[in-house]
């Protein structure tokens, strides 16, 4: 069937012919067969039913190395499937559509006092793709996504609609979590939830061979503590502003319920360019950022930290720079030695980095491909890279270092970005992948579900 031809049940435009599609990173784009909006489950599975082709699944597009694109694949892009499906507040409980973003979520779920149980640290990210990259966020205690969802639903192939969970088609349901939409098209997503409850933030610099005993005793022993994250600031990233979040009933320093969607940045975009652009610009983003985190009290309700808008985060235009993540994963007896590694490497490479966020995540026993076999410390890389093929080149080089070093120190990396790992790098670090590569033969023998990721480096059954 052509690019042009109708698809019957998705009641959408049919796919334009030959697109260039793109991600946040705005540093390549790959030609696809064109883009489908489905609202609901039923449009997908007419479309893998009327579509010869590979497809490829597209959410937030937030990751940022062809996760979501393949060559002259059909793009489904689940946009469109954003309703809550219900919500049980007593069992804390809800089903939504995959396309859903947490924010739309956080705005049906606060009038009832109830907030997400996990999910990244913004909010503007599909759940679905959440779901495929198996995220995580700042929530202590509570590591990889994958430990609270309750069930899935997944369009095979073939067009077939399944439903799964732990007790149902366990080894399917831990493969598509963290699956990177290699197995079929997550379409609902029933998701544990929490209270919303008053947070307070505490601020203290720590040191960088105290933090682990330290985090040990203060932040995962306490059972007050909702969120925490430490930052590493260049050049020396050595010395960690450990933020953590606590249960109170002091009152509110800020009133409001969620952030506002749609609101300007100009002042944190200022900042970030003056961090990366002006000499010693690392002392005005301490100055003017971490002095002030760690003066100023502060008391919100959960849902207003939980709604952070990546806008601000955004450089003011991506023409000559862009900005971008890495992760690394390490188990937490070698937090100080791979600190200090990453840090080595980082100067030696001189990455505009701006900040490195360290986060911890017990061990995930739900995922096939997982990335936190045991209880982990994850260092966040946000940096600065120019737009031009050299830059790409430089950075794919001192990635693998860092890579290797995750490796070495008995760690892992994360998948949602660029993919300048090889695939010798990618078979160690995740294990599990001959897995994967022989449960997708058999569920998706033609090879339908693709993209640059899985192409890259997924072994052929």
């Amino acid at each position: 069937m052509g690019a042009g031809a109708s698809l019957a049940g998705c009641r959408a435009p049919a796919p334009q012919a030959g697109i260039d599609a793109g991600d946040i990173a705005a540093l390549d784009h790959t030609r696809i067969a064109g883009i489908v909006r489905p609202p609901g489950t039923a449009g997908v599975a007419a479309a893998l039913q009327r579509w010869e082709g590979a497809v490829c699944i597209a959410g937030g597009r937030y990751s940022m190395g062809g996760q979501t694109r393949a060559p002259r694949a059909l793009q489904l892009d689940l946009s469109r499937m954003d309703r809550l499906l219900w919500l049980d507040a007593s069992a804390l409980r809800a089903r939504v559509q995959a396309g859903m973003r947490w924010r739309r979520l956080q705005e049906l779920l606060d009038p009832h006092d109830l907030s997400v149980k996990v999910m990244q640290s913004y909010s503007n990210f599909s759940i679905g793709g959440s779901v495929s990259v198996n995220c995580h966020g700042r929530y202590v205690g509570h590591g990889a996504i994958a430990g609270t969802v309750r069930a899935l639903q997944l369009v095979d192939a073939s067009g077939q609609v399944r439903e799964l969970s732990r007790e149902s088609d366990g080894e399917l349901f831990g493969a598509v979590l963290g699956g990177y939409g290699g197995l079929g098209v997550v379409t609902e997503v029933e998701l544990d939830l929490a209270p919303n409850t008053a947070i307070a933030r505490h601020a203290r610099r720590v040191s960088l061979d105290e933090y682990p005993d330290w985090f040990g005793s203060e932040v995962l022993a306490d059972p007050t503590v909702v969120l925490h994250n430490a930052d590493l600031a260049p050049p020396a990233f050595d010395a960690p502003v450990a933020v953590t979040w606590r249960r109170t009933a002091a009152p509110l320093t800020d009133a409001r319920r969620l952030l506002p969607t749609g609101a300007r940045y100009t002042r944190e975009q200022n900042l970030i360019w003056a961090a990366t652009e002006l000499p010693a610009g690392h002392r005005v983003r301490d100055r003017v950022l971490t002095e002030g985190v760690l003066a100023e009290p502060r008391v919100v309700m959960r849902n207003l930290e939980a709604s952070l808008d990546v806008a601000s985060l955004e450089p003011r235009t991506r023409r000559v720079s862009t900005y971008l993540l890495q992760e690394y994963f390490v188990p937490v007896a070698a937090f100080a030695p791979f600190a200090r590694s990453m840090a080595r490497i980082l100067r030696e490479a001189e990455v505009e980095a701006l900040n490195i966020s360290i986060r911890h995540a017990p061990a995930d026993t739900t995922s096939l491909l997982r990335w936190a076999p045991e209880p982990v410390f994850c260092f966040v890389l946000y940096h600065k890279q120019r737009s031009w093929q050299r830059a790409e080149q430089a950075a794919a080089a001192w990635t693998r270092r860092l890579v290797d070093a995750a490796l070495d120190h008995g760690g892992r990396y994360y998948l949602p970005y660029r993919l300048h790992a090889s695939q010798a790098q990618f078979l160690r670090a995740y294990p599990g992948a001959s897995d994967y590569a022989a449960l997708k033969h058999r569920i998706d023998p033609d090879q339908r579900f693709r993209n640059l990721l899985l192409d890259r480096y997924l072994p052929r059954a």
